[in-house]
């Protein structure tokens, strides 16, 4: 007769959470090297935990997570300001799945997590707990080392300044489909009449080489100066075997380019009313190693 090994606790339920946990540490840190080494250093505390202590397990692990993202984001805030260039989040393809969930979707926007980029550490970890995960505020207390009162206070400025700065309305996957259709159109055609006609008057235009890969030194806003930009490189992707592929990142519609078979970056958008107000271009390599598999994000 034969028999299975019996699974160990502590494993069977960080393996439960994982997808939960990294979700979590990549909404507060928009990296998702740095939140898999906080489901690294998460797993080495929870393994020394005594569970018969745990009274909610998800709970704690989200409480540990949460710790130890805040510590490495303040890290992160240091390291950002001798970074080359605008600084974008780490893109992940996401499975056409998430979508569905909107609430996801739009958390993980590349969109959202530029927004969330404005926010501090404290405030950034209670937004995401709050407005994402909808974790109780006693429990988001224990996690971010303040009173219930104080995270209540910290989650209305938060709500607030996220309001004040996303995107009014959510926007449907064919919309933004649209907006890509038309950049890869001008691109593959030279044709630039089509971009132009949806790109808003305030739009702005944000590269992310990493000091690795050539990428503009800062934004540029509005639209005749987009214009003028993607004319010189339009002009010369279309000499590059430039390839695009339609893809799902962070939740949304995006484009994969490659130049000459290889990967160069992954191209997201905002688009507010039928219009862009936001291109997005990753380039930096060390920041394109996910993008050739699906990552599981889930609340």
């Amino acid at each position: 007769m034969s028999t299975s090994p019996i699974a160990d606790p502590a494993t069977e339920t960080f393996v439960a959470h994982r997808n939960l946990l990294f979700t979590v540490a990549y909404e507060m840190l928009g990296s998702a090297a740095d939140a898999e080494d906080v489901l690294q250093e998460t797993w080495l505390r929870w393994v020394g935990v005594d569970l018969d202590t745990v009274r909610e397990r998800r709970a704690y692990l989200v409480r540990i997570t949460t710790r130890l993202a805040l510590t490495r984001l303040r890290t992160l805030g240091r390291r950002k300001e001798s970074y080359v260039g605008p600084w974008l989040p780490e893109p992940l393809l996401t499975a056409p799945d998430v979508a569905e969930d909107v609430a996801l979707a739009d958390s993980v926007s590349m969109a959202m997590l530029l927004v969330l980029e404005t926010l501090g550490p404290t405030e950034r970890a209670v937004f995401v707990l709050r407005e994402v995960f909808d974790v109780g505020y006693d429990e988001i207390a224990e996690a971010v080392g303040k009173s219930p009162a104080a995270v209540r206070q910290i989650a209305h400025r938060a709500r607030d300044h996220v309001a004040a700065r996303r995107p009014r309305d959510v926007v449907s996957p064919a919309e933004t489909r649209t907006a890509l259709a038309a950049f890869q159109r001008a691109v593959e055609t030279g044709d630039l009449q089509g971009l132009v006609d949806i790109l808003a008057p305030d739009v702005v235009v944000l590269t992310d080489g990493g000091g690795i890969k050539q990428a503009l030194p800062r934004p540029v806003v509005g639209r005749d100066k987009v214009v003028r930009l993607l004319g010189v490189g339009v002009e010369r992707l279309g000499t590059a075997e430039a390839s695009f592929e339609l893809v799902q990142a962070n939740g949304c519609p995006a484009l994969l380019l490659r130049l000459a078979g290889e990967i160069d970056a992954v191209i997201a958008v905002r688009v507010e009313d039928a219009l862009v107000t936001g291109l997005y271009f990753v380039r930096n390599p060390e920041k394109l190693s996910r993008v050739g598999r699906e990552t599981a994000v889930s609340r």
